[in-house]
């Protein structure tokens, strides 16, 4: 029932953010079919990124295998792939082929430098990304090697998030003009605009190219993880002067250096000093002093323990597929609820339902097992 209810997507395996995005679409409830390399395997409970998809599986070096993929493309909204630039055209499957057999066909491309300039055709991962567009150098502590934030920023955060608004742009767009178009997402891309605020700092001033001394990068002693008395880590985040003054008060800091809030010359000492407050007691007891509260707080907590905590019960944060804990799809809507479709599929589990339904006749299937390309 999610707002994506009637959409048609097409999704050329692949990793990482490709995958991520047709998860999205799916948990909003469009019907993605997942195009596997036949031979293939995939379909592990805990591959949570393959959820909520059919497979069909094709052997793409065939031109019948090619021919049904086109044939599936006529009857799509959209399709997504994330193969090196030029790959989809060598297959006889590039937008050009495809945008003529279905001119309303939004084509989502996912690539990490882009499908053109000097560097599209190398190999990356996310950490390379987010290094050249400038996010990577600005994570870290002061006088410390950039820290690799995951692969949230270049692959999921600026990739696939990136990839599924253009393509909900695009097929917004296509139901008024009737026209498809190529959505060319790149993760260099993506990923500096996610850093649009950080960019406008630095141009105004306020931010500095030297790494842990900012206000958000844990420069600031009232922005920063610290370890309490159990060997466990709690957040702060008291950047309003009424948060930051009900922090003095839930940490019973009397000191008057602390008034001197946004003065960065005294950060340093600061942090030290709260840092010796926080270790005094333990997780447990700052929760029951600064959770819930306006001190903008909360504890640092594992994969393991994030499931647990009573707000994310609350509010059904995560769910299980099979067994296995997993996020619940996002956001969420006051009408079209969004949910899981299903398991991961073994590649090329619903092939012949697939191609049924999509308007293949039993005798096409046929043949098309008998030519090895399915």
């Amino acid at each position: 029932m999610g707002p994506l209810q009637g959409v048609k997507v097409i999704e050329f395996a692949g990793i990482g953010p490709g995958p991520f995005c047709a998860m999205l679409l799916s948990d909003m409830g469009a019907e993605v079919v997942r195009i596997d390399r036949k031979g293939s395997r995939g379909g592990s409970k805990f591959d949570i990124t393959a959820r909520g998809r059919r497979s069909i599986a094709l052997d793409l070096k065939k031109p019948e295998a090619v021919e049904t993929c086109l044939k599936l493309i006529e009857k799509a909204d959209a399709l997504l792939e994330g193969f090196r630039p030029g790959v989809m055209e060598r297959l006889g499957l590039g937008p050009d082929v495809a945008l003529k057999r279905n001119p309303k066909l939004v084509f989502g491309r996912m690539t990490g430098w882009g499908q053109t300039g000097p560097m599209s055709q190398a190999a990356g991962h996310d950490i390379n990304y987010i290094a050249l567009i400038g996010a990577l150098h600005a994570i870290g502590r002061k006088g410390e090697r950039p820290v690799p934030p995951l692969n949230l920023v270049g692959d999921f955060g600026g990739g696939a998030l990136y990839l599924a608004f253009g393509m909900a742009c695009a097929l917004f767009e296509a139901q008024r003009s009737g026209k498809g178009q190529v959505v060319d997402c790149a993760m260099t891309d993506g990923a500096a605009s996610l850093m649009s605020m950080f960019y406008g700092f630095k141009a105004s001033g306020m931010w500095s190219d030297e790494k842990g001394t900012n206000l958000l990068d844990g420069g600031a002693h009232f922005y920063d993880t610290y370890e309490t008395s159990d060997g466990k880590w709690v957040s702060i985040g008291s950047i309003e002067p009424q948060f930051y003054t009900l922090l003095l008060e839930k940490t019973g800091i009397s000191d008057p250096e602390f008034e001197h809030q946004m003065d960065k010359d005294k950060w340093a000492s600061l942090k030290e000093k709260i840092a010796r407050v926080i270790k005094t007691k333990t997780r447990v007891q700052w929760d029951a002093l600064m959770e819930n509260t306006d001190v903008c707080y909360a504890p640092v907590l594992s994969l393991a323990e994030a499931p647990q905590h009573p707000h994310n019960v609350a509010r059904e944060t995560f769910i299980q597929v099979e067994g296995v804990t997993q996020p619940a799809p996002a956001p969420r809507f006051s009408r079209t609820k969004p949910e899981v479709q299903g398991p991961p599929a073994q590649a090329g589990a619903h092939t012949d339902a697939i191609l049924k339904a999509w308007g293949f006749a039993p005798g096409d299937v046929d043949a098309l097992k008998a030519a090895g390309a399915i």
